[in-house]
């Protein structure tokens, strides 16, 4: 590959704090690190000895950030159509409690390759069921990501909460509190890469107020901050886990979590769609970021989260798939529409535009995962992590506004994708691994897992 990298004539949104946008613009790419953005042609001193690639026809965007999912969940597509969370839960957990790590690295390859081809370059997951004997299901996560070439948020989730001590997950899912805690330590000292380009970071991420103990959560908190990593959990997702949080508790979830260090700007809770005011205004008080999933949340009918209220009080938003098993398409991309239709059932036409979406997709997401300053814009200095999405297609040709192709079109299909300046996905297909093999291995994942339960 040719070091130097330069896209000309494409709609380029860098989705810059400016919000800047290029009708014919160029992207220079050198190496792993995005040079230069602008308008027309790139300048002749960096075309010089360069890659140019003919970008007309296309928009350019950052790189989507997915900011919550369960990859294992891609081997259990399909299950329990028609129920909500908790009753969803019991009858999946049976079959998630009879996972390994290669189990695991087939089905989260699978994901991510489908999340690849809708424009996903950094992929954030909270993996939170470790069976006895599963064997290093991290380090399957990694493996799968490195297989895909995306970068990998992922988390060393836990549950301590069993049915037998009022909690939802069956006592045989659940680990102690000290080898739950152990073992979020040595993932994190293993995997954990703190470096601007990195491609894996840890988060340590207990499951939910109902799957966990006070104490795990408390000290999953002081532990995480001793280590310098993020804090991820589910909060708010339906009014059952409020009443739960109500009668066990006697607080909302979000008072519950604040009383155990669970809100902070190193924070971010997946779905938040039960926020109140005095909620949403502790969440931006406290900088704590919210990983909004809409297509999940209608599957489990959970209901449509605040999301304009919570970017007009300054909570950092971050656009999630959540997992496979409630959510079938397993596709970011889509989720820019999703989030732009459904906010505006909730708030009004006016209030959630395109552009919104696309921001909470790229920026928004970098911001909730602590690395806005490498990911999430193009802007000279960041890394190259680029979707370069086709519109000149049947489906687009002609469209108004290159951005409503992905806020309000059909999900446009992907010349190229970019991350660190190396190809993913080149004129739609998978570049960095052969799609029927990691069909078949999905496949006989699936029957494997669906076996053993």
């Amino acid at each position: 590959m040719t070091a130097r990298r330069v896209l000309e004539g494409a709609y380029v949104a860098t989705v810059d704090a400016a919000g800047t946008e290029h009708r014919a613009g160029h992207v220079v790419v050198d190496g792993d690190l995005i040079v230069a953005v602008g308008d027309g042609p790139a300048p002749a001193e960096l075309r010089d000895g360069a890659e140019i690639i003919d970008a007309r026809g296309t928009l350019v965007t950052p790189g989507l950030v997915n900011t919550h999912h369960h990859l294992y969940q891609w081997l259990t597509r399909g299950y329990a159509q028609d129920a909500i969370l908790f009753d969803w839960l019991t009858a999946l957990y049976p079959l998630w409690a009879r996972i390994d790590a290669d189990l695991v690295e087939a089905g989260a390859a699978g994901a991510m390759a489908v999340l690849a081809r809708s424009g996903c370059t950094t992929v954030g997951d909270h993996h939170y069921v470790f069976p006895q004997g599963s064997g290093d299901i991290v380090g399957g996560l990694v493996a799968a990501a490195s297989r895909i070439g995306v970068r990998l948020h992922a988390t060393r989730g836990s549950m301590d909460l069993g049915a037998s001590q009022g909690g939802l997950p069956p006592d045989f899912a659940v680990e102690t509190t000290d080898a739950a805690l152990a073992a979020s330590q040595q993932a994190v000292e293993r995997w954990h890469d703190a470096s601007f380009s990195s491609t894996v970071r840890i988060a340590i991420a207990p499951c939910s107020p109902f799957s966990v103990t006070a104490d795990l959560l408390r000290e999953a908190a002081v532990l995480a901050r001793a280590l310098d990593v993020r804090l991820h959990t589910h909060a708010s997702e339906t009014v059952e886990e409020d009443a739960f949080c109500q009668e066990r508790f006697g607080m909302s979830p979000t008072d519950y979590l604040d009383s155990l260090g669970w809100l902070g700007d190193d924070v971010w809770m997946a779905h938040a769609v039960h926020l109140d005011a005095p909620s949403i205004a502790r969440y931006a008080a406290t900088g704590t970021g919210v990983a909004h999933c809409p297509s999940s949340n209608a599957r489990l009918a959970a209901g449509i989260a605040p999301v304009h209220d919570m970017l007009r009080a300054g909570v950092p938003v971050g656009l999630g798939v959540d997992g496979s098993a409630s959510n079938e398409s397993g596709q970011l991309g889509i989720e820019i529409r999703e989030a732009v239709l459904m906010n505006r059932l909730r708030t009004g036409s006016d209030s959630f535009s395109v552009r919104d979406g696309l921001r909470i997709a790229t920026i928004g997401g970098a911001r909730v995962l602590g690395r806005d300053a490498e990911l999430g814009s193009l802007e000279p200095g960041k890394l190259a992590d680029i979707a370069v999405w086709r519109i000149d297609g049947v489906e687009h040709a002609g469209i108004l506004d290159p951005v409503a192709a992905l806020g309000l079109g059909a999900l446009p299909p992907l010349a190229r994708l970019w991350v660190g300046g190396r190809d993913v996905v080149v004129d739609g297909a998978l570049a960095t691994a052969e799609e029927p093999v990691l069909a078949e291995a999905v496949a006989r994942a699936s029957a494997d897992l669906a076996a053993r339960a």
